[in-house]
């Protein structure tokens, strides 16, 4: 057996299962508590990536932030996310919080086209290359014969650093344990004096600087800038919240990690011509894993105490 490419593979799938995981996790915080599927959560990660670069108008120029020291740029960037974020809640969802979560799929929907012709008035709409952060898409060799990019690393450490942080902040917090309660059950949690708005506005937050770090680490990995690009990874996002299991945080993550992890082993072992057929692959899993347990991987307390 090839050690040297199985190791590899598995360091390529634990990253991308990162990521995913990640994304699953920001769309099932806010669905936990508002049961609202974001679909703009995409785009937003889509602005971060953006603001790294001078749009071609002078008005917006101050806009561009780029030009900071690296430390202070991803600081920025997190900062900038999060607050369009939680301008979203204010400006858009609190007004629909209270309709049926169909509808509230529908504002994101369109929340998310509104912030890509944004982008494109800003920017245009041809592709944009960035070179953020180069030192870490180089190879590293970590064992004899055995050399994997620096990034995918730095994704996985993230991810974990930030999953950790996330559980201390739900088990140690007074707003932690308040967001789980809600998550089980936000009409009861309201009745027993947790504050709706602020938990759905940190619910927002929270959200927010995940898919701000999310910026720049897709940014630093796809090296180029597309409007609509944040429309095909909330399509991922999507789907591993679902077949994690609605409502479930960490589902959100398990869900995660499956889709990422099914990805590069689909593309390790297919045979050449059945490569880009790959996602078609994946899809196809996940039909069979709905048809197996529809309510997903993971279930919540309030879910499993309804089988």
């Amino acid at each position: 057996m090839d050690w040297p490419y199985i190791f590899q593979t598995a360091i390529s799938a634990l990253s991308f299962g990162s990521f995913y995981a990640l994304g699953a996790l920001g769309i099932g915080l806010l669905f936990s508590v508002l049961r609202l599927i974001n679909f703009a959560h995409g785009d937003f990660i889509t602005i971060g990536g953006y603001a790294l670069i001078v749009p071609s108008s002078a008005v917006v120029a101050t806009l561009s932030i780029g030009g900071f020291h690296p430390a202070l740029l991803a600081i920025c960037i997190i900062v900038l996310v999060t607050v369009v974020a939680l301008l979203s809640y204010f400006v858009v969802f609190q007004h629909v919080q209270n309709s049926s979560p169909a509808t509230m799929m529908i504002v994101s929907f369109a929340l998310g086209y509104v912030l890509q012709n944004v982008i494109v008035m800003i920017y245009e709409g041809r592709p944009k290359a960035v070179n953020l952060f180069p030192e870490l898409t180089g190879p590293i060799q970590i064992a004899d014969g055995v050399s994997v990019p620096l990034l995918q690393l730095v994704i996985i450490a993230v991810t974990w650093l930030l999953l950790i942080a996330l559980v201390l902040f739900f088990r140690r917090t007074a707003a932690g344990v308040q967001m789980r309660a809600a998550a089980e059950d936000f009409r009861m949690a309201r009745m027993l004096g947790v504050r709706g708005k602020r938990l759905i506005a940190l619910a927002f937050i929270l959200s927010g600087s995940l898919a701000g770090i999310m910026s720049l680490l897709f940014v630093t990995q796809k090296g180029v800038l597309m409007y609509n690009m944040g429309l095909s990874i909330m399509l991922f996002f999507f789907i591993a919240t679902v077949i994690g299991g609605m409502g479930s945080l960490i589902g959100a993550v398990v869900g995660g990690y499956a889709v990422g992890i099914a990805s590069v082993v689909l593309s390790a072992v297919l045979p050449e011509d059945v490569r880009p057929f790959r996602d078609a692959c994946v899809f196809l899993i996940v039909i069979i894993i709905l048809l197996w347990r529809p309510q997903g991987l993971v279930l919540t307390k309030a879910a499993r105490e309804r089988v």
